[in-house]
């Protein structure tokens, strides 16, 4: 069997009403891109991501965009102890401060879409949190580290030796 290639096009015709083509010429100006396919891929490729989040044995990675009242460091610490018990789909986390006692926090994830959509569940029943969204991709992390093997693949670094 034949490995597909990623960079081998494929065809697809599709009819739609003039209105939702002219929306979609739109878009594709607005946002400068060379092609209508191009738009479109984008578009097909957020819903399959958006399809798998659903999926019950699907693996995802993504990012949790988080906006949050920060009156005190109550919120921060309740959401450092829902992070902490999601320590495997959690790989980093970004906070900057925003105005009017604002704060936005970006959570670099990636896991089962269940345990994904479980940590969302708990950061949205945290009293300050405003705002929450999940944003998935079916491309997975390359492993970050492997505990307990050797750096085998990693190059040596270069000897310093005195000279004599």
């Amino acid at each position: 069997m034949r490995e597909a290639n990623v960079h081998e096009l494929a065809r697809l015709s599709v009819s739609l009403p003039s209105e939702l083509l002219a929306e979609l010429d739109e878009m594709v100006r607005e946002r400068e891109l060379p092609s209508r396919s191009q738009m479109i891929a984008e578009l097909i490729r957020h819903a399959l991501a958006e399809h798998s989040e659903g999926l019950a044995d699907a693996v995802l990675a993504g990012t949790i965009t988080l906006i949050y009242r920060a009156e005190s460091g109550r919120v921060r610490q309740a959401l450092a102890q829902i992070q902490s018990a999601f320590v495997t789909e959690v790989i980093s986390s970004q906070h900057v401060l925003l105005e009017s006692d604002q704060s936005l926090e970006v959570l670099l994830v990636q896991g089962p879409s269940q345990r994904l959509q479980a940590l969302c569940d708990a950061l949205r029943k945290v009293r300050g949190v405003q705002q929450l969204k999940l944003v998935t991709t079916t491309a997975l992390l390359p492993p970050l580290h492997s505990h307990g093997a050797a750096e085998l693949s990693a190059p040596s670094a270069p000897s310093r030796r005195s000279s004599p």
